[in-house]
């Protein structure tokens, strides 16, 4: 079965809301790369990095979707591995979709929502301001600290840095996936107990261990391999398209 590139990319843009979701201007969330027009087949990705795209390619996929798209860093001449990145999608006609923070933040298919429903926290709702709009959840749990580190490692394929700084027994939890570092303080006045998240800088350890709220740094990839999975999943359900997910871990 194959569907229209348009009428996909239309579909997902006003699923996801990337028109109305704030994010780095530099994100360029939507459609960065067309193909012919027709997708048969979906690949799902964190990253659009050269691995990627060459799997997606040997997949036969006409669509990659991905978290990380192209254009961090702004204005670049299609030249060196820029340009072998975007000369691989073209020849292969492979059309490549980026969505950041509209799927970080997304109710259904979220980085954020997926991970608390994998890692068993209840009774999830929003937490953490974002450019003026929440990003996290935070929900409950009734485990010990251990129990959970142990959790996070079968769960997330992760071996998370801890930060034990809190209570040893766990009844709220914050997630936000990523590079969510910065927003311990927001975890802590939340009134969780333990805060989730991908990676932070070296300081966010006195910020816990003064606050006293136990964090997890799970990984900054390892964090963000649940929303497109169910991105892709939902995009199968919806248009009948086969997908498969490119697993290129970074262990960061």
């Amino acid at each position: 079965m194959a569907t229209d590139l348009q009428g996909l990319t239309q579909y997902l843009d006003d699923y996801l809301g990337v028109t109305r979701i704030a994010d780095d201007q530099e994100a360029l969330n939507g459609l960065q790369v067309e193909n012919s027009g027709v997708v048969s087949r979906v690949a799902a990705a964190v990253d659009a990095c050269q691995a990627s795209i060459e799997t997606a390619a040997s997949l036969r996929a006409d669509f990659l979707l991905v978290h990380h798209g192209l254009f961090w860093r702004g204005l670049e001449p299609l030249t060196g591995r820029h340009g072998r990145r975007i000369r691989l999608l073209i020849e292969n006609d492979i059309a490549l979709y980026s969505a950041h923070i509209p799927l970080d933040v997304h109710s259904e298919v979220g980085n954020n929502v997926r991970l608390a429903d994998l890692l068993g926290i209840t009774n999830a709702e929003a937490f953490g301001s974002y450019k003026g709009q929440a990003i996290g959840v935070i929900g409950d749990v009734d485990l010990s600290l251990g129990e959970f580190i142990l959790r996070v490692r079968h769960r997330l394929a992760a071996d998370p840095h801890v930060i034990a700084a809190g209570s040893d027994q766990l009844t709220r939890v914050a997630v936000i996936s990523g590079g969510g570092g910065s927003m311990i303080e927001q975890a802590r006045d939340a009134g969780a107990d333990l805060y989730l998240t991908g990676e932070g800088p070296h300081h966010t350890y006195f910020d816990a261990e003064e606050w006293g709220l136990n964090v997890i740094y799970a990984g900054h990839y390892a964090t963000e391999t649940e929303g497109v999975k169910a991105l892709a999943h939902h995009i199968q359900e919806k248009f009948g398209l086969p997908w498969d997910f490119i697993d290129h871990p970074t262990g960061l």
